[in-house]
Protein backbone atom coordinates (compact mmCIF):
# COMPACT_ATOMS: atom_id res chain seq x y z
CA UNK A 1 0.00 0.00 0.00
CA UNK A 2 1.12 3.15 -1.20
CA UNK A 3 1.85 5.72 1.82
CA UNK A 4 -0.63 8.24 2.08
CA UNK A 5 0.49 11.66 1.03
CA UNK A 6 -0.43 14.76 2.93
CA UNK A 7 -0.54 18.12 1.81
CA UNK A 8 0.21 21.43 3.65
CA UNK A 9 -0.82 24.34 1.85
CA UNK A 10 2.01 27.25 2.67
CA UNK A 11 0.53 31.42 2.28
CA UNK A 12 3.12 33.84 1.06
CA UNK A 13 2.72 37.62 -0.72
CA UNK A 14 3.91 37.86 -4.13
CA UNK A 15 2.83 40.34 -5.52
CA UNK A 16 0.56 43.89 -4.21
CA UNK A 17 -0.48 41.91 -0.90
CA UNK A 18 -1.74 39.11 -2.78
CA UNK A 19 -1.32 35.53 -1.38
CA UNK A 20 -0.95 32.51 -3.46
CA UNK A 21 -1.21 29.08 -1.71
CA UNK A 22 2.09 26.53 -2.12
CA UNK A 23 0.98 22.81 -1.71
CA UNK A 24 3.82 21.05 0.24
CA UNK A 25 4.19 17.26 -0.14
CA UNK A 26 4.97 15.22 2.79
CA UNK A 27 6.61 11.94 0.70
CA UNK A 28 9.36 13.13 -1.18
CA UNK A 29 9.50 12.52 -4.54
CA UNK A 30 5.87 12.14 -5.25
CA UNK A 31 5.38 15.31 -7.45
CA UNK A 32 3.62 15.10 -10.89
CA UNK A 33 5.62 16.69 -13.52
CA UNK A 34 2.90 19.16 -13.43
CA UNK A 35 3.20 20.15 -10.20
CA UNK A 36 7.15 20.38 -10.56
CA UNK A 37 6.71 23.17 -13.35
CA UNK A 38 4.19 24.96 -11.44
CA UNK A 39 6.96 25.08 -8.12
CA UNK A 40 9.43 26.68 -11.00
CA UNK A 41 6.95 28.77 -12.46
CA UNK A 42 5.79 30.11 -8.60
CA UNK A 43 9.80 30.25 -7.58
CA UNK A 44 10.35 32.03 -10.63
CA UNK A 45 7.31 34.68 -9.47
CA UNK A 46 9.24 35.11 -5.92
CA UNK A 47 12.66 35.36 -7.36
CA UNK A 48 11.59 37.74 -9.63
CA UNK A 49 9.67 39.79 -7.43
CA UNK A 50 13.44 39.63 -5.14
CA UNK A 51 14.91 40.97 -8.25
CA UNK A 52 12.17 43.98 -8.51
CA UNK A 53 13.09 44.97 -4.61
CA UNK A 54 16.75 44.95 -5.43
CA UNK A 55 16.20 46.84 -8.94
CA UNK A 56 14.07 49.52 -6.62
CA UNK A 57 17.53 49.80 -4.54
CA UNK A 58 19.36 50.94 -7.78
CA UNK A 59 23.06 51.41 -7.86
CA UNK A 60 22.97 52.32 -4.36
CA UNK A 61 24.50 49.04 -2.86
CA UNK A 62 27.46 49.40 -5.18
CA UNK A 63 28.01 53.00 -4.78
CA UNK A 64 28.12 52.70 -0.93
CA UNK A 65 30.87 50.20 -1.82
CA UNK A 66 32.07 52.53 -3.99
CA UNK A 67 32.19 55.69 -1.54
CA UNK A 68 33.76 52.97 1.60
CA UNK A 69 36.40 51.55 -0.44
CA UNK A 70 37.33 55.38 -1.63
CA UNK A 71 37.25 57.04 1.84
CA UNK A 72 39.53 53.66 2.91
CA UNK A 73 42.19 54.93 0.25
CA UNK A 74 42.11 58.27 0.92
CA UNK A 75 42.41 57.85 4.60
CA UNK A 76 45.35 56.03 4.04
CA UNK A 77 46.43 58.43 1.82
CA UNK A 78 46.33 60.99 5.15
CA UNK A 79 47.75 58.83 6.94
CA UNK A 80 51.14 58.81 4.62
CA UNK A 81 50.80 62.43 4.05
CA UNK A 82 50.81 62.86 7.93
CA UNK A 83 53.60 60.19 8.67
CA UNK A 84 55.96 62.03 4.94
CA UNK A 85 55.01 66.04 7.38
CA UNK A 86 56.74 64.31 9.79
CA UNK A 87 59.70 62.84 8.40
CA UNK A 88 60.07 66.41 6.70
CA UNK A 89 59.88 68.42 9.97
CA UNK A 90 62.55 65.90 11.36
CA UNK A 91 64.75 66.54 8.37
CA UNK A 92 64.71 70.44 8.51
CA UNK A 93 64.97 70.13 12.73
CA UNK A 94 68.17 68.56 11.63
CA UNK A 95 69.56 70.38 8.96
CA UNK A 96 68.51 73.74 11.89
CA UNK A 97 71.06 72.01 14.01
CA UNK A 98 73.53 71.10 11.87
CA UNK A 99 73.47 74.12 10.53
CA UNK A 100 74.15 76.04 14.13
CA UNK A 101 77.22 73.28 14.62
CA UNK A 102 78.85 74.47 11.29
CA UNK A 103 78.20 78.05 12.65
CA UNK A 104 79.92 77.31 15.73
CA UNK A 105 82.78 75.54 14.74
CA UNK A 106 83.71 78.56 11.94
CA UNK A 107 83.10 80.86 15.04
CA UNK A 108 85.56 78.39 16.90
CA UNK A 109 88.51 77.75 14.19
CA UNK A 110 88.98 82.17 13.40
CA UNK A 111 88.99 82.00 16.86
CA UNK A 112 91.77 80.01 17.09
CA UNK A 113 93.62 81.33 14.11
CA UNK A 114 94.75 84.11 15.94
CA UNK A 115 96.77 82.19 17.93
CA UNK A 116 98.07 79.47 15.44
CA UNK A 117 101.60 79.41 15.94
CA UNK A 118 102.65 79.09 12.07
CA UNK A 119 101.09 79.00 8.84
CA UNK A 120 100.24 74.87 8.40
CA UNK A 121 98.18 75.28 11.33
CA UNK A 122 96.74 78.67 10.08
CA UNK A 123 95.75 76.71 6.53
CA UNK A 124 94.55 74.03 8.14
CA UNK A 125 92.21 76.10 10.01
CA UNK A 126 91.37 78.07 6.91
CA UNK A 127 90.37 74.85 5.65
CA UNK A 128 88.26 73.96 8.31
CA UNK A 129 86.34 76.96 8.21
CA UNK A 130 85.90 76.82 4.20
CA UNK A 131 84.25 73.46 4.42
CA UNK A 132 82.05 74.45 7.62
CA UNK A 133 81.22 77.43 5.09
CA UNK A 134 80.35 74.81 2.27
CA UNK A 135 78.09 72.97 5.21
CA UNK A 136 76.26 76.25 6.09
CA UNK A 137 75.57 77.03 2.96
CA UNK A 138 74.32 72.96 2.22
CA UNK A 139 72.38 72.65 5.45
CA UNK A 140 70.67 76.43 3.87
CA UNK A 141 69.87 75.06 0.82
CA UNK A 142 68.45 71.71 2.08
CA UNK A 143 66.06 73.63 4.77
CA UNK A 144 64.85 75.76 1.74
CA UNK A 145 64.26 73.26 -0.25
CA UNK A 146 62.44 70.81 2.75
CA UNK A 147 60.15 74.13 3.43
CA UNK A 148 58.89 74.23 0.16
CA UNK A 149 57.88 70.81 -0.20
CA UNK A 150 56.79 70.86 3.49
CA UNK A 151 54.61 73.72 2.73
CA UNK A 152 53.38 71.63 -0.75
CA UNK A 153 52.33 68.82 1.45
CA UNK A 154 50.15 70.54 3.67
CA UNK A 155 48.11 72.24 1.15
CA UNK A 156 47.84 68.34 -0.08
CA UNK A 157 46.96 67.46 3.15
CA UNK A 158 44.19 69.80 3.76
CA UNK A 159 42.93 69.26 0.13
CA UNK A 160 42.43 65.52 1.11
CA UNK A 161 41.38 65.71 4.47
CA UNK A 162 38.60 68.21 2.87
CA UNK A 163 38.00 65.78 -0.23
CA UNK A 164 37.62 63.05 2.70
CA UNK A 165 34.99 64.94 4.70
CA UNK A 166 32.76 65.07 1.64
CA UNK A 167 32.84 61.64 0.79
CA UNK A 168 32.10 60.88 4.30
CA UNK A 169 29.11 63.06 4.38
CA UNK A 170 27.86 61.42 0.67
CA UNK A 171 28.43 58.08 2.61
CA UNK A 172 26.26 59.08 5.38
CA UNK A 173 23.46 60.67 3.12
CA UNK A 174 23.57 56.95 0.30
CA UNK A 175 23.59 55.20 3.92
CA UNK A 176 20.89 56.58 5.13
CA UNK A 177 18.89 56.49 1.32
CA UNK A 178 19.55 53.05 1.59
CA UNK A 179 18.84 52.07 4.74
CA UNK A 180 15.31 53.70 4.26
CA UNK A 181 14.63 51.92 1.05
CA UNK A 182 15.71 48.25 2.96
CA UNK A 183 13.77 49.04 6.01
CA UNK A 184 10.25 49.81 3.24
CA UNK A 185 11.62 46.41 1.93
CA UNK A 186 12.59 44.36 4.27
CA UNK A 187 9.35 42.74 6.03
CA UNK A 188 8.31 41.61 1.69
CA UNK A 189 11.79 40.48 1.08
CA UNK A 190 12.04 38.28 3.74
CA UNK A 191 8.74 36.76 2.98
CA UNK A 192 9.79 35.70 -0.33
CA UNK A 193 13.45 34.77 0.36
CA UNK A 194 11.36 32.26 3.04
CA UNK A 195 8.39 31.32 0.33
CA UNK A 196 11.86 30.94 -2.46
CA UNK A 197 13.42 28.67 0.14
CA UNK A 198 10.41 26.54 0.79
CA UNK A 199 9.76 25.75 -2.93
CA UNK A 200 13.37 25.04 -3.72
CA UNK A 201 13.34 22.28 -0.59
CA UNK A 202 10.64 21.09 -3.02
CA UNK A 203 11.99 21.00 -6.19
CA UNK A 204 14.53 17.86 -7.26
CA UNK A 205 18.23 19.24 -7.46
CA UNK A 206 19.46 18.64 -10.74
CA UNK A 207 16.17 20.95 -12.17
CA UNK A 208 16.65 23.35 -9.22
CA UNK A 209 20.27 23.65 -10.68
CA UNK A 210 19.20 23.77 -14.25
CA UNK A 211 16.83 26.57 -13.07
CA UNK A 212 19.79 28.28 -11.42
CA UNK A 213 22.04 28.00 -14.73
CA UNK A 214 19.43 29.58 -16.74
CA UNK A 215 18.50 32.21 -14.53
CA UNK A 216 21.98 33.74 -14.21
CA UNK A 217 22.49 33.37 -17.92
CA UNK A 218 19.34 35.20 -18.51
CA UNK A 219 19.55 38.72 -18.97
CA UNK A 220 16.38 39.46 -16.97
CA UNK A 221 16.74 36.78 -14.58
CA UNK A 222 13.79 35.11 -16.60
CA UNK A 223 14.26 31.01 -16.19
CA UNK A 224 10.88 30.12 -16.63
CA UNK A 225 8.12 31.83 -18.36
CA UNK A 226 4.84 31.08 -20.47
CA UNK A 227 4.01 30.96 -23.99
CA UNK A 228 2.00 34.47 -25.03
CA UNK A 229 0.68 35.25 -28.22
CA UNK A 230 2.25 31.70 -29.83
CA UNK A 231 5.09 33.29 -28.71
CA UNK A 232 8.48 32.83 -25.90
CA UNK A 233 7.59 35.17 -23.36
CA UNK A 234 11.05 35.66 -23.03
CA UNK A 235 12.58 36.11 -26.34
CA UNK A 236 9.15 36.98 -27.84
CA UNK A 237 10.17 34.18 -30.98
CA UNK A 238 7.29 32.13 -32.46
CA UNK A 239 6.72 28.64 -30.56
CA UNK A 240 5.25 25.65 -33.31
CA UNK A 241 1.54 24.69 -32.29
CA UNK A 242 2.29 21.35 -31.82
CA UNK A 243 5.23 22.02 -29.42
CA UNK A 244 2.57 24.79 -27.51
CA UNK A 245 0.37 21.76 -27.27
CA UNK A 246 3.03 19.74 -25.53
CA UNK A 247 3.57 22.76 -23.09
CA UNK A 248 0.30 23.44 -22.42
CA UNK A 249 0.12 19.41 -21.36
CA UNK A 250 2.33 19.82 -18.78
CA UNK A 251 3.98 16.40 -19.36
CA UNK A 252 7.59 17.26 -19.75
CA UNK A 253 10.03 19.83 -19.21
CA UNK A 254 10.51 22.57 -22.98
CA UNK A 255 12.56 24.47 -23.37
CA UNK A 256 12.59 27.51 -26.18
CA UNK A 257 14.78 26.23 -28.59
CA UNK A 258 16.15 29.87 -29.27
CA UNK A 259 16.86 31.45 -25.37
CA UNK A 260 17.00 28.22 -23.47
CA UNK A 261 14.25 29.14 -20.78
CA UNK A 262 12.00 26.78 -19.62
CA UNK A 263 8.26 26.85 -20.77
CA UNK A 264 5.46 26.29 -18.97
CA UNK A 265 1.56 26.40 -19.60
CA UNK A 266 -0.04 30.00 -19.48
CA UNK A 267 -2.73 28.62 -16.95
CA UNK A 268 0.05 28.61 -14.19
CA UNK A 269 -0.57 32.10 -14.66
CA UNK A 270 -4.30 32.21 -13.56
CA UNK A 271 -3.11 30.26 -10.34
Amino acid sequence: MSAAKTKVPIETPLDGGTFISLQKSSVEGDLTMESKLNLLYKLQLADSKIDQIHLLRGELPLEVQDLEDEILGMKTRVENFQLEIKDIEKSILQKKLDLENSKSLIEKYTSQQNNVKNNREYDSLSKEIEFQGLEVQLSEKRIKENNIILAEKKVVLVETIKALDERALDLENKKRELDAIVAETAKEEDELIKFSEDIQAQIDARLLAAYKKVRTNARNGLAVVTVRRDACSGCFNKIPPQRQMDIASSKKIIVCEYCGRILVSADFEGE
